[in-house]
């Protein structure tokens, strides 16, 4: 099946096709629903589907969805990888487990938007024992008003100019980190990590345990799919560990040292968050030897994806309601900035996201 194929019109639509699937290959299958409606009155559910070893000694994690319309290309990859790699039953190593996380934010996965129904972004609210939900990084307040007016958007505006003043003079690295770090004081605004732990990290705090076998595996490694960082196409995994570190070493034998990027908050396409799931995995499993690779597909220029960001969020908090033409405007944006309706960026991105998977499952053979 051509890639832009496994891509599905809608939450529902996607996550239809991912259980069904998911059960052509004996996987099995559970729903944990979050609370929340969809726009046809849907339960909104994380899915799992378990495929392998009983008690494995590597578990290959693969998710999507936790930045909501992000999960229109995880869910594609997913689709891909359990119609295409997994249909073969010798797929998987027999002392291996592979647990596929479908939709980690279903709500913003069925609404179109980034963020939960909190307007949380789910990969700032996974704080360590001892980080608080407070403070904002330098920076963020000076921008508040450029990024989160509180009016319905324009088509025309000027946010990729202002921001394109504030690169020049301070640069993009700094921009990057003082815009999309993580903040805990604009309950509206972008890149909210919240003011207490949302639904999608208890319902990983209470099951991911128990998915990938941790009384008995040794290695995990968990692919989280996003898109929307660096040139159109390509692909970085992204990994909290420093430059020259070990696991850098390891993980780069495995996947590629061209594309393995260490954490470098200065450096790549990457920015220095607070509350990402990878370092809060890698605190909760220390016995595990846990891995996050952030696997970010490039979309469009930066400031496109922000202005489709700063569109949306204006719409949803102050534009005319799901039905408004500047809504379905600020909607389309976003789409875009995140999964490109374009075929060709669809047939690329999927065929890569397999190659990933099944490098993580070959890496479970070492």
């Amino acid at each position: 099946m051509p890639g832009s194929e496994h891509f599905s019109g809608d939450y529902a639509v996607a996550r239809a096709r991912f259980r069904s699937a998911a059960e052509a290959v004996g996987a099995t299958l559970e729903a944990h629903p979050i609370g929340q409606r969809g726009p046809q009155g849907e339960d909104l559910c994380i899915d799992a589907a378990v495929l392998g070893s009983d008690r494995p000694r590597r578990t290959v994690v693969v998710s999507s969805g936790l930045h909501g319309v992000e999960g229109f290309v995880g869910s594609a990859v997913q689709h891909a990888v359990l119609t295409n790699q997994l249909a073969c039953p010798s797929a998987i190593p027999s002392d291996v487990r592979v647990v596929i996380l479908h939709a980690l934010n279903p709500y913003g996965f069925a609404w179109v938007r980034r963020v939960n129904e909190r307007n949380v972004d789910l990969n700032r609210n996974f704080l360590r024992p001892g980080e608080r939900f407070g403070g904002a990084p330098d920076g963020y307040a000076e921008l508040d008003g450029l990024l989160n007016p509180r009016r319905a958007p324009r088509r025309l505006s000027l946010l990729k100019l202002k921001a394109a003043l504030k690169i020049a003079r301070h640069g993009m690295g700094a921009l990057k980190n003082s815009v999309a770090g993580g903040q805990y004081e604009y309950p509206l605004g972008l890149f909210y990590g919240g003011a207490e732990p949302q639904k999608t990290q208890e319902i990983l705090a209470a099951e991911l345990g128990r998915w990938i076998g941790s009384e008995t595996t040794e290695r995990v490694y968990h692919v989280d799919l996003h898109s929307g960082l660096g040139p159109a196409g390509s692909y970085k995994l992204l990994v909290d560990h420093p430059a020259g570190a070990p696991a850098v070493a390891e993980l780069s034998r495995h996947f590629g040292s061209d594309v393995v990027q260490p954490w470098e908050p200065n450096q790549g396409v990457a920015y220095e968050i607070t509350g990402g799931l990878g370092t809060w995995c890698q605190e909760k499993f220390p016995d595990n030897g846990y891995d996050v690779l952030v696997a970010e597909y490039g979309t469009r220029p930066i400031l496109e994806v922000i202005e489709g960001l700063h569109h949306e969020n204006r719409a949803h908090h102050w534009g005319g309601g799901p039905t408004d033409p500047s809504t379905l405007y600020a909607k389309r944006l976003l789409m875009e900035a995140f999964a490109p309706s374009d075929p060709a960026w669809r047939q690329t991105v999927v065929p890569r996201g397999e190659h990933i998977v099944k490098r993580a499952l070959l890496a479970t053979t070492d």
